[in-house]
């Protein structure tokens, strides 16, 4: 993903709208170049996997981490054999003819490298654990692999006791998100005999935060029908925006400590299908090439999201069929030649809240400021897209409906 992410931050930065915050881990340039012959692929990959996501779910709440779920599946490739090997590699995007398969994986341990070294005023915590029955072994070569290029955590469970080995599972969990991710299963999720668990846990500090005191309880509009009451922050600053009449929708561009960019756009009521319709490389690119700044009293609702996701059935759809049908083949993961993929799981949360560097102040006007500043009101549904502003990685593509 780092690559597909860092073209795109190639071509976004020499419009001046980003600029690299943190220095390039001190790496051998041949491995650096891996990950650049990934990135069209990766971004495509995201945008793909959202909109799928979306449409088998209308009405809902989206929330994905794509630079995450393609590690997984990267990760999970490792252990796969003949067609089933191949059919992931290519479900995320890559041409095996053109892009080796090595390339592949150093690309990928690179990213996530430059993800733990460039933002460290982010609090991130990703990472994936693969459980499976105790009666069950790694075989070395996996073993070896997952472990240096994915730093992958395996552990052997009693599949037997399910009620057990779910609390197991969570209490794992909850430990590496410290406490933030928890309840992953329960003991009435089905037992499964071999589990991928990927996570992801995303909070930021705003590089200009929203003033506390000025948060209020607002009517947010689900649909025509349907009104929530929401706690709703406020700022009030020099904003990057932009108002898309070819696509109708505003949008705002914020700015986390560190290497995190936040995109928040609000389509016109009834419009959000469209925008997400149309969201691209093209799309983005556009968007930041027309940002301009001004003063913006801005609204947007204090959430705290999470979400889980069986990816089975989506990636079906996306012509990654074989993690669980019976021609899967990951005789690559143990000695038992028949494993089957039980379950490949996507937790995320992501928070938002007010808190900032330093305390909000009212923007002040000046006789070049207009007077009168923009009024952008998140009160309906909108879509937010979080990238790493070092690598332009896609940490998170957001759905949201209903934030109460």
């Amino acid at each position: 993903m780092l690559l597909a992410l860092y073209i795109c931050f190639l071509w976004l930065s020499t419009s001046g709208l980003w600029t690299v915050q943190a220095k390039e881990p001190d790496v051998d340039i041949s491995i650096r170049s891996h990950h650049r012959d990934l990135a069209p692929n990766n971004v495509d990959f995201a945008f793909g996997l959202y909109k799928h996501l979306v449409a088998s779910t209308p009405g809902k709440n989206i929330f994905i981490s794509p630079v995450s779920i393609s590690m997984a599946l990267a990760l999970l490739s490792l252990g796969a054999h003949g067609y089933t090997r191949a059919q992931l590699l290519q479900g995320l995007g890559f041409n095996l003819t053109e892009t080796s398969e090595a390339k592949i994986h150093q690309g990928f341990w690179y990213l996530q490298r430059l993800l733990r070294e460039s933002g460290t005023t982010l609090e991130m915590t990703m990472g994936n654990a693969l459980f499976l029955n105790q009666s069950l072994e790694l075989l070395e070569s996996f073993s070896e692999d997952t472990k240096h290029y994915y730093e992958l955590d395996a552990l052997a469970i009693d599949f037997q006791d399910w009620a057990r080995a779910s609390k197991q599972i969570n209490e794992y969990i909850k430990n590496k998100t410290q406490g933030k991710i928890v309840d992953l299963f329960s003991e009435l999720d089905s037992p499964a005999t071999f589990i991928l668990v990927n996570y992801i846990f995303f909070k930021g500090t705003w590089a200009h935060p929203f003033d506390l005191e000025s948060t209020r309880e607002e009517n947010f509009y689900v649909n025509e029908t349907t009104l929530v009451k929401v706690p709703m922050m406020f700022q009030s600053n020099e904003i990057k925006y932009f108002n898309d009449s070819v696509l109708s929708c505003q949008l705002v561009q914020l700015d986390y400590m560190g290497n995190g960019t936040v995109f928040f756009i609000l389509p016109d009521k009834g419009k959000i299908d469209t925008v997400i319709t149309a969201l691209s490389r093209d799309t983005i690119q556009r968007w930041s090439e027309s940002l301009t700044s001004g003063p913006v009293d801005l609204y947007i609702p204090k959430v705290s999201i999470s979400e889980a996701y069986d990816l089975g059935g989506l990636l079906e759809d996306m012509g990654i069929a074989d993690l669980h049908n019976s021609h899967a083949n990951f005789s690559g993961i143990t000695q038992e030649a028949q494993l089957k993929m039980s379950k490949v799981v996507h937790k995320t949360m992501l928070q938002f809240d007010e808190k900032g560097m330093k305390e909000a102040a009212p923007i002040e006007v000046t006789q070049n400021m207009a007077p009168e500043p923009l009024t952008l009101r998140f009160n309906q549904p909108f879509i937010v897209m979080i990238f790493d502003n070092f690598t332009w990685s896609s940490l998170f593509l957001v759905k949201i409906v209903n934030p109460a």
